[in-house]
């Protein structure tokens, strides 16, 4: 599987990630907007073994993103909460660090999508959003995700799949090392 964008690729999880992953949910300047986690290396490491079992039967998907100039991990996102009636993915955990690189969070956000919509084939996504992460926020809406419900912490969002792909040629120029048939 090859999830790759103009400055950044998806690898899957293992177990030897566990230190990074916890280094990203346990800085304070980048988890204001994530549940805390109060995991240690070897949770964490558990954690990730039982999330193979799950990806082993396509039930979910944990990325690191990675530099391609130098291979370096950057961050995280997951796929997961597939909903099979309404052919529909929950995106999360999407946490990029300060090595990032200039376009990580547009490139990584298509780079989900793509594999969402061509590689496993759903019609839209559902996520929820901590309401005073304006940024993200703006960024979705950008992307044509409509406001479903909230909650006294969160929005929640959905997005179909056509709407991402009109927002797709806004943002050509940062993406355009993505598959072509992404249309």
């Amino acid at each position: 599987m090859e999830l790759r964008s103009r400055s950044v690729h998806f690898k899957l999880v293992e177990e030897s990630d566990a230190e990074f992953i916890l280094s990203l949910r346990s800085d304070a300047n980048l988890n204001s907007y994530l549940s805390k986690t109060d995991a240690s290396i070897d949770d964490q490491k558990k954690w990730i073994r039982d999330y193979k079992i799950r990806e082993t039967e396509k039930r979910e998907f944990y990325f690191i993103i990675c530099r391609n100039d130098n291979g370096q991990s950057v961050g995280t996102v997951r796929l997961y909460d597939f909903i099979t009636t309404t052919n529909s993915f929950c995106w999360g955990s999407w946490i990029l660090n300060s090595n990032k690189t200039k376009f990580a969070a547009i490139e990584s956000a298509f780079l989900v999508y793509q594999f969402a919509f061509e590689e496993l084939n759903f019609e839209k996504s559902h996520f929820d959003v901590r309401k005073e992460n304006s940024k993200v926020i703006a960024f979705h809406e950008k992307m044509g995700a409509e406001k479903k419900s909230e909650t006294e912490l969160d929005y929640y969002f959905e997005v179909q799949k056509e709407h991402v792909y009109n927002a797709r040629y806004k943002y050509l120029k940062f993406i355009s090392s993505l598959k072509e048939d992404f249309k």
